[in-house]
């Protein structure tokens, strides 16, 4: 018979332990594919009720909010974390509200620069179910590649390499998604692993929450698709948007078949929300050093001056 002070469930619980335990070793696979074929199934859901702008709508808002819960259920059961601080509910919506404002303003800012330099040959009204259609896309889009790069890929992988390394894979990763987009090019990627992959990084890091990257994905795709209905990632959907805008010049200047993402002004705006981001993040301290080092330099600190 078991003791008062060891109940007999102690060895199925010691058990379960262990088996979690090894569950969370594996974390990063675990939640990398799972992730990866929530964000491809979202993908195909939304490409197929796309037509149908009253269904794409709901449709893409219902599967990001699928996405979010699928995440913090696999945090909870995988990683044994009982509370998802990315996904925190304080300050949840003004960080929303922040990266929706500066996304729809720079990719504002990008089309009236390649505008003013000649690179619009033509312009004219497109649809509300476009527009409509576009936000359930790129609602969908925005949350589930953000929870898969910068909440496993980039968190993950900086809890041991650190904050530079895990910026640079996480953004080269990103970049090279897109290269198997129909009108992918090898610069178009390269920008968006230098403008998107390392900025949404860089509002991650600065926050340590997903809000902000999420709103900034999601206006910097709608603005491109929904209000411009040009070239998203040179992907072989033709966007259709409030306006249809025809681009016409040099690939430099209007990024080609890949879309505006590859112009050279989309390296500088997008430029100077990264440096203040990471200024920002140095300042406060969120640029984390290699598990290995931070480990030398707690033991450092915690020896006793002589």
């Amino acid at each position: 018979m078991a003791s008062p002070e060891q109940p007999e469930n102690t060895l199925p619980q010691a058990g379960s332990t262990t088996g979690r335990g090894r569950l969370r070793r594996v974390r990063f696979p675990v939640l990398l594919i799972t992730l990866f074929g929530v964000m491809v199934v979202a993908g195909g859901i939304t490409q197929l009720v796309l037509p149908v702008p009253i269904l794409a709508l709901p449709v893409g808002v219902g599967l990001a909010i699928a996405a979010l819960t699928c995440y913090r259920w696999l945090c909870r059961v995988v990683e044994l974390r009982p509370d998802i601080p990315e996904l925190g509910r304080t300050g949840r919506w003004s960080q929303l509200r922040r990266g929706t404002l500066i996304g729809l303003g720079m990719f504002a800012g990008l089309m009236t620069l390649i505008a003013v330099f000649g690179g619009w040959q033509g312009v004219s009204w497109g649809s509300v179910g476009g527009f409509l259609g576009a936000a359930g896309l790129m609602a969908s889009v925005a949350v589930t590649e953000e929870l898969l790069f910068r909440g496993v890929v980039f968190r993950i992988m900086e809890e041991r390499a650190g904050t530079v390394i895990a910026l640079v894979v996480s953004g080269v990763l990103f970049g090279a998604m897109h290269l198997i987009n129909a009108n992918a090019t090898l610069w178009g990627a390269s920008a968006i692993a230098l403008t998107a992959g390392v900025m949404l990084a860089a509002a991650y890091i600065a926050t340590r929450s997903l809000w902000l990257p999420i709103g900034l994905h999601f206006a910097w795709n709608f603005t491109q698709a929904g209000i411009f209905g040009v070239t998203v990632s040179g992907s072989a959907v033709q966007s259709e948007g409030l306006l249809n805008v025809t681009l016409s010049g040099p690939s430099a200047l209007t990024g080609g078949a890949f879309g505006p993402e590859a112009s050279l002004f989309a390296l500088l705006i997008c430029m100077v929300p990264t440096i203040l981001l990471l200024r920002r993040a140095a300042r406060t301290g969120q640029i984390r050093p290699r598990a290995h080092r931070a480990v030398a330099q707690r033991d450092r600190g915690a020896r006793p001056h002589r």
